[in-house]
């Protein structure tokens, strides 16, 4: 997989497996398939295969990229100890750019820190804290969403709207350019700071029979201008674009 950017892939695969498990069985698997638009420099869009297995359990979960450890799990409130793998990474030498060839690579990392749901008849509310874990950005992100979820008979459409922080290490590692860098490849040094990005979304379930299911998920970012305006970025906004089949049992 190459060049997930600043979305945290796992928690929207999380919060997708949220909408598509939706039979009886505690376990899940299935596959999918992602777009995503590449935001850095002389890169293209590309579409990606996706695993998706899940467990549900009182105490414990795996979501794809996400697993999770439930401190309070109750209808209304549902905190967790959550740990996923953000592919979010720059490998210079596949970039058709001269100049962004000449940068350091930025590498994926393990993220860890909690999840929170709050559940009422209006809605609920959605929000993670994570930071990294390996040392690569020694970065934080904060996503928090309120979404709304619709059930019609065997179609169930979740739309919401959030909006997801970044701190200063976060965007300094993977929009940064150091001095070094700027003199190598003739791009000028760029040192962001913390940054907030607002999104909807949108996902969609349809139980073709108790155990199985197809959904659809897509995101829509507007960057900030803390992103778009480091020389690596040539794009004002991102988002993905997700489907996929399950089987529950």
């Amino acid at each position: 997989m190459s060049n997930f950017k600043i979305i945290a892939l796992g928690g929207l695969i999380a919060s997708t497996f949220s909408v598509a498990q939706a039979a009886d069985g505690p376990w899940s698997l299935g596959a999918a398939a992602l777009v995503t638009p590449n935001m850095y420099k002389g890169e293209q869009d590309r579409l990606y295969p996706v695993p998706m297995i899940g467990y549900e359990g009182e105490s414990v979960y795996l979501r794809g990229l996400t697993a999770g450890y439930y401190l309070w799990n109750d209808q209304a409130d549902k905190l967790s100890i959550i740990t996923y793998f953000s592919p979010i990474f720059f490998r210079a030498k596949d970039s058709d750019s001269k100049s962004m060839r000449q940068l350091e690579n930025r590498h994926a990392t393990l993220m860890a820190g909690l999840s929170y749901v709050h559940n009422t008849q209006y809605g609920f509310l959605r929000t993670v804290l994570a930071g990294d874990t390996l040392g690569n950005s020694n970065g934080v992100t904060w996503d928090t969403a309120w979404l709304y979820r619709y059930n019609s008979d065997r179609l169930t459409m979740t739309p919401g709207i959030g909006i997801t922080w970044s701190s200063e290490n976060q965007n300094q590692y993977y929009y940064g350019i150091s001095k070094s860098e700027s003199q190598r490849s003739g791009l000028d040094s760029y040192d962001p700071e913390s940054s907030w990005s607002p999104y909807v979304e949108l996902s969609v379930n349809y139980k073709l029979t108790d155990s199985w299911n197809v959904f659809g998920m897509g995101r829509y970012v507007h960057l900030a201008n803390e992103v778009t305006n480091s020389p690596m970025i040539d794009k004002e906004w991102t988002g993905i674009l997700m489907t996929g089949i399950t089987y529950s049992f």
